[in-house]
């Protein structure tokens, strides 16, 4: 099985800053993307920002030039650092990965972190 692990939520004033972070850890073999979506009270999970292979990335045009992602291949971990944030921003953060294990190749998910951003 694959595990992510989640951190960095909380409460953010609008205009400031924080910086989420995912560590998979498991049986993984390869991994072809990680990524972060989010999903505010009433409204479908919408993605974030991807980062695949060849540290190719993504983002909604809501965080474009707000947010970055990045990830540390050697730790199988995957950040997102949100910046410029607004009381639209509010969501439960959910990271996922697209990998490869002993299982074959899957779709893993985080259990969620809550960003709120008042204003």
């Amino acid at each position: 099985q694959v595990q992510l692990v989640e951190d960095g939520g909380g409460l953010v004033q609008a205009g400031g800053s924080l910086r989420l972070s995912c560590a998979a850890s498991g049986n993984i073999l390869s991994i072809n993307a990680m990524g972060w979506c989010r999903q505010a009270p009433g409204k479908e999970r919408e993605l974030v920002a991807i980062v695949k292979s060849g540290n190719r990335t993504k983002y909604a045009d809501s965080v474009k030039g707000r947010f970055t992602i990045s990830r540390d291949n050697d730790k199988n971990t995957v950040y997102l650092q949100m910046s410029s944030l607004k009381p639209e921003d509010t969501a439960v953060y959910y990271c996922y990965v697209d990998c490869y294990s002993h299982y074959g190749r899957g779709d893993y998910w985080g259990q969620g972190t809550q960003v709120t951003v008042s204003s």
